[in-house]
């Protein structure tokens, strides 16, 4: 409980500093490195390459099969012909090529269906195993990189990355095979009907795609644009949203409005233009694709008069020009998602590819029984090298001691919390508990020995009971009912409709203190020989203050505890007060002790107290 609570408490607090909101909007990447990312992407997909064969297979097989209709189409349409001419037409004939010919395409078809549902298969297992990669990689890297990194940021490669590569495995590369194949098969099917139609057509073709390219290069600018600016505007609602009681109070609602309209202009703006220019694209290929046509009956027909081909060959090469212009699109299209594919790909194997913790699958050593007794023994860290933090800090807590560590803000009190937790790994020196060094144990057995209440609290979506007793199966109710009622928190559960059964999510109407609370009572569940408490009173009133201290007290009893206390009345019954400055302790003893040295633990007292009943 106390790995997970805090790890995602930290992720929340790195989202509140403003990683969500940017990312919505992401303007489409380039990747850096597009041949190395293709060649890992392929050394990933390895194990499901067999269903891309298969998949690949049956869209070329579809391809083929669609190119038979019109050659067969042309040679009804000649006995047809022919027929008429001479007062009979071979029926038997018609019938058993137009069977043929729908055969094909009905074939064509299941191939078809056969390809989608192979290649959804295989892109779905791979997105599952990617997504599966990431959640596990997310419990391997430091916690570090939680802090260098903003919570948007991580879980845009979850979601919108992996759902990215997914789509382009699943759509662009088939359309890519499917165009190959169609337009090659389309260019030697009509060269062994015509050459000069097939010159006409290739001619048409190629000015679309000309034409194209022309309208993509000029609105591409656009639509980066409109992406960033739409990241932008989401980006200033979502913060206008978050922090609308800020506007208010300081009366930014004008100036939010006219950041809001400037934002939206420009997206529309843009918006416009992206839209206006790509809009031209279809109307021209539709024109195109027509003159085509035109192109084809006018040059057919004069060759059928002059006798250079019969009218089935015209027929069948006004089926095989629209066969022939879609695959142009169609790549044209694949090329910009498989780019889109690839840099998102890049950004997940980055991810992949960082550095984790130590493997500590070869560490058997438990801390059993454990009494208590928690050493610091010269110990060194910064969360950077060439900026320490803690510089040599060495003390002794005794089994069973209530330990309260105060200073002011950066003085390293929450990063000692961290290095007892194994957090974060030690510069040097050492930190024992019961004489055992925490590195020669797993970081799942130092989370086992503490329980942990945070300032910042976390619930998830779940009832009351499932938050309590979180990672803790087969907790009697009883239990559960004994924590709520030592923090004072059973009355309130009792008055809900469903009572410990109550769902909590975003639409909970609950306090902060009532969250506060929750955590406490989850601590208390979880029952650890140590005990941690970071500011756990922070959020309660002072009537409320005073019951979970008498909670705490009980919880703490026969425990070693570590509470860090911004609020110094808190910690009047410390059995040890470690008064830390710039990453040391400057000051150790119980409250009234320091307060006879006239030192910096009294100026924080007299700071706190002395002056605020001055004012």
């Amino acid at each position: 409980m106390a790995k997970n609570d805090y790890q995602l408490g930290q992720a929340k607090m790195t989202n509140n500093r403003g990683g969500g909101g940017r990312g919505m909007g992401r303007i489409i990447e380039k990747p850096k490195d597009m041949k190395g990312t293709i060649k890992i992407l392929l050394q990933y997909l390895r194990h499901f390459l067999p269903l891309f064969i298969i998949a690949f297979s049956c869209a070329i097989i579809s391809v083929l099969f669609q190119l038979f209709g019109p050659d067969n189409l042309s040679k009804i349409t000649n006995l047809i012909n022919d027929g008429m001419k001479a007062g009979s037409v071979d029926t038997a004939a018609v019938v058993r090529l137009s069977v043929l010919v729908l055969g094909f395409y009905l074939f064509s078809s299941l191939l078809t269906y056969a390809q989608s549902f192979t290649l959804v298969t295989a892109t779905q297992n791979i997105m599952r195993k990617m997504r599966n990669d990431i959640s596990h990689k997310l419990n391997r890297i430091p916690l570090g990189r939680f802090d260098s990194a903003s919570f948007g940021d991580l879980l845009s490669r979850v979601t919108n990355d992996v759902d990215t590569i997914g789509m382009s495995l699943n759509g662009a590369t088939s359309e890519v095979v499917t165009a190959f194949t169609t337009f090659i098969g389309c260019t030697v099917m009509m060269l062994l009907s015509s050459v000069w139609l097939t010159l006409i057509a290739v001619l048409c073709a190629s000015i679309g795609f000309f034409m194209m390219n022309l309208i993509i290069h000029r609105s591409q600018k656009f639509f980066s644009r409109r992406q960033r600016y739409l990241g932008e505007l989401n980006g200033h609602v979502e913060e206008m949203y978050a922090g609308h009681i800020i506007v208010k109070a300081f009366n930014g609602e004008e100036e939010s409005t006219r950041e809001f309209e400037r934002l939206n202009a420009l997206l529309y703006e843009n918006n416009w233009k992206s839209q206006f220019i790509s809009g031209i694209m279809n109307p021209i290929m539709e024109f195109l694709g027509n003159f085509g046509y035109v192109a084809v009956c006018v040059m057919g027909a004069l060759m059928v008069q002059h006798g250079m081909i019969r009218f089935g060959t015209v027929i069948a090469f006004i089926l095989y020009v629209r066969m022939f212009t879609m695959p142009l699109t169609q790549v044209a299209q694949a090329a910009t998602t498989l780019q889109s594919a690839i840099a998102a790909a890049e950004r997940v194997f980055a991810f992949l590819a960082e550095e984790e913790m130590e493997d500590e699958s070869g560490k058997t050593e438990k801390i059993e029984n454990t009494n208590g007794l928690v050493e610091f023994d010269h110990v060194k860290f910064g969360y950077v090298p060439e900026r320490t933090i803690i510089h040599d800090f060495s003390t002794v807590v005794q089994p069973g001691q209530k330990v309260a560590i105060v200073g002011p803000t950066g003085a390293g009190k929450t990063t000692l919390v961290n290095l007892l937790m194994r957090f974060y790994e030690i510069d040097g020196g050492q930190i024992r508990i019961d004489g055992i060094n925490t590195r020669d144990v797993t970081r799942e057995e130092v989370h086992r020995q503490f329980c942990m209440v945070l300032q910042d609290t976390w619930l998830f979506e779940g009832t009351i009971r499932e938050n309590i007793v979180y990672s803790m199966p087969d907790v009697p109710d009883e239990k559960v009912v004994e924590a709520c009622k030592a923090v004072g928190l059973h009355h309130f559960i009792s008055s809900l409709p469903d009572g410990y059964d109550t769902k909590l999510n975003d639409d909970s109407n609950l306090s902060a203190g009532q969250r506060q609370l929750m955590t406490i009572a989850r601590a208390m569940i979880e029952d650890a020989p140590l005990l941690i408490l970071d500011e756990a009173t922070s959020s309660v009133d002072t009537r409320t203050e005073q019951i979970v201290q008498n909670a705490m007290d009980q919880l703490t009893e026969g425990r070693t505890s570590f509470t860090i206390a911004h609020r110094l009345s808190t910690i009047r019954n410390a059995d040890v007060i470690l008064v830390m400055k710039d990453g040391d302790i400057v000051e150790t003893g119980t409250h009234d002790e320091l307060l006879e040295k006239g030192g910096f633990y009294s100026e924080l007292w007299t700071s706190q107290f002395v002056n605020a009943e001055a004012i």
